[in-house]
Formats: C-alpha cells, sequence, structure tokens
C-alpha cells in the first residue's frame, strides 16, 4: 500500500531532535528500511548530539541555514536550503540553526534503539 503523509499533522515527536520534529515514516507505521523524518529548528536550536550505531544518516535542507558539526573531530560545516547532508554510521553530529531551519531525512535503515530511548514503540531487531 502506497501512503501519503502531512508531516504538519501526521508522525511522532521526537523532543530529542527538536521541539518541532517528528518521525513520519518510520516502523511504527510500517517502514521497515527507511526512516524519513519532518524537522523544524527554530534559531540557535540544536539537536542532541547523537550518533547512529548501525544507521547512515541522510538530511535534505529544504528551508534555512545553519551548521552541522562533527561531534567526534570538533570541525563544523555551513549547511543551507538545497543541501544533502549525509553522516556515516557511527560518526557523531549535531545541527544547528542560525535561522528556521526545515528539514527531511533521518537514519536508514531506521535507529531502532534510538527510537527505544525515545520511549517509542519498535519492533525487536
Amino acid at each position: 500500500m502506497i501512503r501519503v503523509f502531512d508531516p504538519s499533522r501526521e508522525g511522532v515527536a521526537v523532543p530529542m531532535i527538536s521541539r518541532q520534529a517528528r518521525l513520519v515514516a518510520w516502523p511504527g507505521v510500517g517502514a521497515r528500511q527507511a526512516q524519513m523524518n519532518y524537522v523544524i529548528l527554530e534559531p540557535r536550536e540544536s539537536n542532541v548530539p547523537h550518533r547512529h550505531g548501525k544507521s547512515e544518516d541522510t538530511i535534505f535542507v529544504v528551508e534555512g541555514s545553519g551548521i552541522v558539526a562533527n561531534t567526534d573531530r570538533g570541525t563544523v560545516q555551513p549547511v543551507q536550503a538545497g543541501c544533502i547532508v549525509h553522516v556515516p554510521v557511527g560518526v557523531g553530529h549535531a545541527v544547528t540553526a542560525e535561522t528556521r531551519m526545515v528539514s527531511v531525512g533521518g537514519p536508514c535503515p531506521p535507529d531502532l534503539e534510538m527510537m527505544r530511548l525515545s520511549g517509542l514503540p519498535v519492533p525487536a531487531e
């Protein structure tokens, strides 16, 4: 079955990503290999520095600008609307908005451990 989601009203809130982050396509709705988050970061808002032990994280910046930090190396790179950010498996990272920043993407395969830590029901691996 093909599903179409409205991220403004569907999905599950994930505060560790941002005050306005939602998991939209994820195992809780039947996605097995993909995860798509819809995230709004307000100016100076950052997500919790984290890493995905078994997943690559890919993010498309739809609107705004900010920085992505490699927390393992202590480096930062600017990002803006139109950029695609790819974080390899196991690399520590965090995103901070300079302006209101909207992005979509997420870890693939889905990061079940992070979902568990966020209190979400997930299937067994």
